[in-house]
């Protein structure tokens, strides 16, 4: 007989990881057994949210990767470090595990793969060198609103009046939590890099046909658009010099806060299928927005993350303190605020995680990997490509193998100064 339960090692202990930790209180057959941060002390935060909840009894935290895959309990790997560690990490877990230091079954992925394609596709290498399951951590395409529209829509309007062809899916908010985000060349990008990956995916998922595989249907061109509308002014580049101690500044190497693209895709009969996709730092409301499009001859689709079921108000005179306590990336105390009840389960990554830990007990590939991260990875540096040439872009495109965007090596200045 087979685990029955696995044991799971998180790489790196900040908000993202915690927010996965959060979702394990709703799957089964897993344990956090520790966290391992390049900063002991957000390991440590980690490994104590898994003991509170009620996650990981008994999680720690460790001090490389090496002992992590050394500790026989633990079966699996979450990698969620920072994008510019990301080949150093799939480096070490192959050196440990090809050494016999430990084993593991797999390795979950939060996006991107890579900063680039070839760092996406050295991920890939490295994974299958040692022989573990690979899965990209793509929570959007997980979000029950998602899957259930999907299902909706493909088995009453699809099959009755056609396929869908438009999909419009954005990403936005006011800005990362860490500094290191906003660096290009830490991590590989701006604001496309750091959320159309989110984007593209959900809505190349909405546009494959159920039980098909997502290469049905396939990318034919890319035309992008990338601005910095916001960050380089110069109250607002002064604030990221602020929180990043003088280390980034925007007024001579920005990262794009607004990014757009518009995909062109066909589908095994030939017909042709559009993606439009919205990223933006520098947008105002009340936080993160994700919404989804999608429409076909006779129907459509609407999804809002900002248009929950549930909503509060607070006059001026309540005050509270700046926080993220009613929706992520909280930008007010007061006034019409929605709430966001469980967003680990709303975004998607619990039915995600769900999902890894059942295929890696069951020893299959979860069915978004890491073909699927090196898929997204070509289409975001053909989006940079297209941005920055100014043209449309025909896929597929040798080019785009190799190509490192200016922005991630900090030569991308829109004010040309």
């Amino acid at each position: 007989m087979g685990k029955q339960r696995i044991g799971i090692g998180f790489i790196g202990g900040g908000f993202i990881t915690r927010f996965h930790i959060q979702s394990l209180i709703s799957v089964r057959n897993c344990d956090v057994v520790g966290v391992m941060s390049r900063t002991k002390a957000s390991a440590e935060e980690s490994a104590k949210l898994a003991r509170s909840i009620g996650v990981g009894d008994n999680a720690k935290a460790y001090d490389t990767i090496t002992d992590m895959i050394a500790d026989p309990a633990i079966d699996a790997l979450w990698v969620c470090s920072p994008n510019f560690a990301r080949i150093d990490t799939f480096e070490e877990i192959a050196n440990a595990i090809s050494s016999g230091k430990g084993q593991l079954i797999g390795v979950a992925c939060e996006k991107p793969l890579g900063r680039n394609v070839a760092e996406a596709q050295k991920v890939m290498e490295l994974t299958k060198s040692v022989g573990l399951l690979d899965g990209y951590l793509e929570n959007q395409v997980f979000a029950p609103s998602i899957v259930r529209g999907k299902e909706i829509i493909w088995a009453r309007g699809a099959s009755t009046t056609g396929r869908p062809y438009l999909a419009r899916a954005a990403e936005e908010h006011s800005g990362p939590h860490m500094p290191w985000f906003w660096e290009g060349s830490l991590q590989g990008g701006g604001v496309l890099n750091d959320m159309m990956c989110h984007s593209v995916e959900e809505a190349r998922f909405m546009l494959t046909e159920p039980g098909k595989p997502r290469e049905s249907i396939k990318p034919i061109s890319i035309s992008a658009h990338t601005d910095c509308l916001k960050w380089q002014r110069p109250e607002y580049a002064k604030i990221l010099s602020d929180n990043s101690n003088g280390e980034t500044d925007y007024s001579k190497k920005p990262s794009e806060d607004f990014a757009r693209s518009l995909i062109e895709y066909l589908d095994e009969d030939g017909n042709k299928l559009i993606v439009e996709t919205t990223t933006s730092w520098c947008f105002v409301g009340e936080g993160l927005r994700l919404s989804m499009e999608l429409f076909g001859p006779e129907y459509s689709m609407f999804v809002n993350t900002l248009d929950p079921d549930l909503k509060v108000f607070f006059s001026r005179k309540v005050a509270g303190a700046e926080g993220e306590d009613l929706v992520e990336k909280q930008n007010a105390e007061s006034g019409s605020m929605p709430i966001v009840s469980n967003e680990a389960e709303v975004y998607g990554y619990t039915a995600e995680n769900r999902h890894m830990v059942e295929c890696f007990l069951a020893g299959k590939r979860p069915e978004e990997n890491f073909d699927d991260g090196l898929d997204v990875t070509r289409l975001l540096m053909a989006a940079y490509m297209s941005a920055e040439q100014g043209k449309t872009i025909q896929l597929p495109n040798t080019e785009i193998e190799t190509f490192i965007p200016a922005v991630a090596r900090g030569e991308w200045n829109p004010q040309g100064e």
